[in-house]
């Protein structure tokens, strides 16, 4: 219940049957959380304590080799523009599973959420513990890179990219179209914990869905295309009409899904992996 007068911990949770190599950025001005890169083997853990309010970003790096005197190397899929380990400022490049978070002070509310509006590399889920409001779980738990079609594969198919940033076309991009606020994309809780896990189990995943808790779990893949929220939408001039049984829907109207988006959707029907939430 001290979380707000101590600060914010950040837990990172592997689960991947590969080692990960986290990213961490703060926003200007903001203390750092005492690391801005690091490596975790398969089934480690690594906490930090943010101390202030601040806004920040993770993400998991894959594939990655490193020179353990100097820190310097690469990685396939979301590597750091440093090019070192410790990624010092320096942002992600494309290629990476956004978990983004702004850290409320004073009693204030947290926002979350997890970002694939250009592209995936690992399903990762947020989990708050110890907080006050509805403090949902959030994420994607299917890894998307099994289902990805061969036109959206990047990193040698460690990674899947939005039709957006593949083609760079109006249709996919959603180019002049108005972002909406959606409730269903990004989350609220107030002086809690947070734990980040990388390739979380389905098994886990199905626990959260069938939850009867008062914290409900969100749609657990949001944001798979140019949109602000997980429908495929090419742009028109009205709102949403969503429906729940049907992950394809457009807007009210609109013209059919383009090939790549429709074989794209119909693999995520298919795939047991994929939840939704209210």
């Amino acid at each position: 219940m001290f979380q707000g007068v101590f600060g914010t911990t950040f837990t990172f949770v592997i689960r991947c049957d590969y080692t990960v190599w986290p990213g961490i950025l703060s926003s200007a001005g903001s203390s750092v959380l005492g690391s801005t890169g690091f490596q975790l083997e398969p089934g480690s853990t690594r906490s930090f304590l943010a101390q202030s309010s601040r806004s920040c970003r993770f993400w998991g790096r894959t594939g990655c080799s490193f020179d353990p005197s100097t820190g310097q190397g690469s990685c396939v899929t979301s590597d750091c523009v440093s090019n070192r380990i410790d990624c010092d400022g320096a942002d992600a490049t494309p290629l990476a599973t956004l978990v983004e978070f702004t850290i409320g002070s004073g009693g204030a509310q947290d926002f979350y959420d997890v970002s694939l509006v250009d592209e995936c590399n690992l399903p990762v889920m947020v989990e708050a513990s110890g907080g006050l409001g509805a403090c949902g779980s959030t994420g994607c738990a299917a890894d998307l890179n099994r289902i990805c079609p061969k036109e959206l594969r990047a990193g040698g198919g460690r990674a899947c990219r939005s039709a957006c940033e593949a083609f760079r076309r109006d249709e996919y991009c959603c180019s002049g179209a108005y972002a909406y606020d959606d409730a269903t994309s990004t989350f609220t809780c107030t002086v809690a914990d947070y734990t980040i896990t990388f390739c979380p189990s389905l098994a886990r995943s199905h626990d959260l869905a069938g939850s009867t808790s008062a914290r409900p779990p969100t749609s657990f893949c949001g944001h798979l295309s140019g949109s602000t929220t997980s429908d495929f939408v090419p742009w028109r001039p009205h709102r949403l009409r969503r429906d729940p049984a049907n992950p394809s829907q457009l807007l009210a109207g609109s013209e059919e899904i383009p090939p790549i988006l429709r074989s794209f959707l119909s693999a995520l029907r298919r795939s047991r992996h994929i939840l939704s939430g209210p």
